[in-house]
């Protein structure tokens, strides 16, 4: 696959002067915890509906990464193929995405909720070659569904399923055989690896407006965004992050898949939102952060208020994708003891304004804070002129962690003389404030 990621290049100087993007990748970061922390908990892997838990060390993680990425070479990825994956919040999609990484594969992340007609768009004009599907995930079989659809892909040439029970099986291809310990291992898992302006991810916005778009990220404009993120919540290798949001959303992978491993931290993944489980969970592994849309944090709220199973260790809660109620960021104070926390963002971008930990409670329901380092906001007239302060207009983004550019539709990335602003921009209006949006 050729991606015409045209947007990094010419942000790369100014974005490497100005200390945005740091040249690093997971590959660079998982290495570092297994050399300083290698038998540290890392990942925690809740299935509600079955009970099963697993849990990997980081040295348990680089070993299965490595696996999995020769036995991916062995099915014939190479680099910058796409291995498409529809899969819930399960420790195969982590393992996945850290072993592509390891071989320059390009990662395509699909909601569990897609069928046919959008999986049939998606994989056709990504050209996945491997496609990673569950056998059955809440009663729907997805490997009947990703079979049917196969002929009609010339370029899919294998579907793996998680829990099959075939030839295709997922543990019997890729973690049961060593393959790490095979003699040309080590020449693979060196001389394919993707630098940091390498496209890592293959993203597809919902299309709720049209066609959906191929979003391109690289390490650099993802990890752009998670480290002044992280840097803004005071997160850090002593945290443990609760992720039930979908990791096929960029709220999931950046923030529950890639930035724990940035920071050397702990995440518990729940594959299906129960809340009376979530405060299970919380409480007996300590989870001190999260991040979730409104309905998540009314939930929580609420059964925790009725069950009296206080969750002290959770001291922040991210609550971004919906309008926050006053009466329930108040109510969740109270009850939860969290700081709640709103933000914005995009797929293009991640969460690029979100208010201060310091910040009044109710900037949390009447804004959606103020840019990260490296964000700059314009809010603009239809004809692109500016809005005065206070007054509705759309909000576009100038970013540090702007992706590379839609897949195959260079005429969508929207971009004008001064840099990369991303389409689709939303209505908002400007605060004079601390440049706060809302």
């Amino acid at each position: 696959m050729e991606f015409d990621a045209v947007l990094l290049p010419p942000r790369r100087a100014e974005s490497i002067a100005k200390d945005y993007w740091h040249d690093r990748t997971i590959n660079g970061d998982l290495d570092a915890c297994v050399a300083t922390c290698p038998d540290k908990l890392a990942l925690t892997a809740l299935r509600v509906e079955t009970g099963e838990v697993r849990r990997f060390t980081y040295r348990e993680l680089a070993v299965l990464a490595d696996r999995i990425a020769v036995g991916l070479a062995r099915l014939g990825v190479e680099r910058n193929d796409v291995v498409a994956m529809q899969l819930p919040n399960w420790w195969q999609f982590t393992l996945l995405y850290l072993a592509c990484s390891r071989i320059g594969a390009v990662l395509n992340p699909l909601m569990h909720i897609f069928r046919e007609r959008e999986l049939s768009f998606m994989l056709k004009h990504s050209e996945a070659k491997v496609l990673v599907v569950p056998k059955v995930f809440r009663g729907f079989d997805h490997e009947t569904m990703a079979r049917s659809l196969q002929s009609g892909l010339p370029s899919l040439r294998r579907i793996i399923v998680v829990g099959g029970d075939g030839a295709d099986d997922f543990e019997t291809l890729l973690t049961i055989p060593e393959w790490e310990r095979e003699a040309d291992a080590k020449a693979i898992l060196t001389s394919h690896r993707p630098g940091p302006d390498d496209i890592t991810q293959l993203i597809y916005t919902s299309g709720t407006t049209g066609e959906p778009k191929g979003v391109m990220h690289s390490a650099n404009t993802l990890m752009a965004n998670i480290l002044p993120y992280a840097d803004r919540l005071n997160l850090c290798q002593d945290d443990v992050v609760l992720m039930a949001s979908p990791m096929a959303h960029q709220t999931g992978f950046m923030y529950g898949l890639m930035m724990p491993v940035m920071l050397r931290a702990g995440v518990v993944l729940q594959d299906v939102w129960e809340p009376k489980k979530a405060i299970e969970v919380i409480r007996a592994e300590g989870v001190t952060f999260t991040m979730a849309s409104t309905p998540f944090l009314t939930d929580l709220t609420k059964n925790v208020e009725e069950s009296g199973n206080a969750v002290p260790s959770l001291r922040t809660f991210l609550c971004a994708g919906a309008p926050i109620p006053g009466t329930l960021v108040e109510q969740a104070r109270r009850v939860l003891g969290s700081k709640i926390v709103s933000a914005w963002g995009m797929t293009e971008n991640g969460a690029v304004t979100l208010i201060q930990l310091d910040d009044d409670d109710r900037l949390a329901f009447t804004t959606d804070g103020c840019p990260l380092p490296g964000v700059e906001l314009k809010v603009i007239e239809a004809d692109g002129k500016p809005v005065p302060v206070g007054q509705v207009g759309r909000l576009v983004v100038r970013s540090c962690s702007n992706f590379g550019g839609y897949l195959k539709r260079p005429q969508w990335n929207g971009t004008d003389a001064e840099g990369c602003w991303p389409p689709r921009p939303p209505t908002t209006r400007c605060r004079p404030a601390a440049s706060t949006t809302s």
